[in-house]
C-alpha cells in the first residue's frame, strides 16, 4: 500500500525541498535568521519560532496555490506556472537585503515569539512562499508541499542559526543564486514539456 502512495509523495516533496532549500540560501529570512541568532545566542528558541512561522506560513500558500489550481483552466494554470517559475528564476538572481526595520530589536518577547513574528512577517510575499504556492498548484499537495517547502527552508537556515557568519562568508551565494534559478527553469519547462 506504501509503495501506491510513494511515488505520488516523492517526486513532489523531493522537488520542492531542493528548490526551497536552494532558493532560501542568500535569502532575506536566511539573513534574518543570523541576526536573530546574533542577538539572542539562544538557537533552539530560534529554530521553534522559524519552524512554526514556516509551517502557518507555508500551509496558507500551499492551500492558495491549490485553490488558485482549482479555479484556472488546465491551459490556462500551465502558463500562470511557466510564468511564475520563470519570475521566480529571475528574482534568485537580485541579491536580497535585510531592511533595518526588520532587524531584530530588543523587546519583551524573547527568542522564540520574535522569531515566530519577525520571520513570518518576512516570508509573506518571499520567493520562497511564492514557490510554495506555485509547486502546490502544479502537484495539487496542500500537505506534501508545506512538508517539502518547511524541510527545505529549515535546511538552509538551521546551519546559520547554528554557525552563522561563517558559513555565509564560504558559500560562494552568486553561484547558489545560479543554481536556484537554474532549478526554477528547469521546473518551468518541465511544466512546458508535460503539456
Amino acid at each position: 500500500m506504501f509503495s501506491d502512495i510513494a511515488p505520488d509523495f516523492a517526486g513532489p516533496f523531493l522537488t520542492t525541498t531542493g528548490v526551497v532549500a536552494i532558493a532560501e540560501i542568500g535569502d532575506k529570512t536566511q539573513l534574518l535568521s543570523l541576526l536573530l541568532a546574533a542577538r539572542f545566542k539562544k538557537p533552539w528558541p530560534i529554530m521553534a519560532g522559524i519552524l512554526a512561522a514556516t509551517i502557518a506560513n507555508h500551509l496558507a500558500a500551499a492551500a492558495l496555490g491549490v485553490w488558485i489550481e482549482g479555479l484556472l483552466e488546465p491551459r490556462v494554470l500551465r502558463w500562470v506556472l511557466i510564468a511564475s517559475f520563470v519570475a521566480m528564476a529571475v528574482w534568485t538572481l537580485i541579491p536580497d537585503k535585510l531592511d533595518d526595520d526588520a532587524a531584530p530589536k530588543a523587546g519583551r518577547w524573547g527568542a522564540f515569539l520574535t522569531t515566530l513574528v519577525l520571520f513570518f512577517l518576512a516570508e509573506i510575499g518571499d520567493k520562497t512562499q511564492l514557490a510554495t504556492t506555485a509547486l502546490a498548484a502544479r502537484f495539487d499537495a496542500v500537505l506534501v508541499i508545506t512538508l517539502g517547502s518547511t524541510l527545505g527552508l529549515m535546511l538552509a537556515n538551521v546551519p546559520v542559526v547554528f554557525f552563522g557568519e561563517a558559513l555565509l562568508r564560504r558559500l560562494p551565494l552568486v553561484q547558489v543564486r545560479y543554481i536556484a534559478a537554474g532549478a526554477f527553469v528547469l521546473l518551468a519547462l518541465a511544466v512546458l514539456l508535460a503539456g
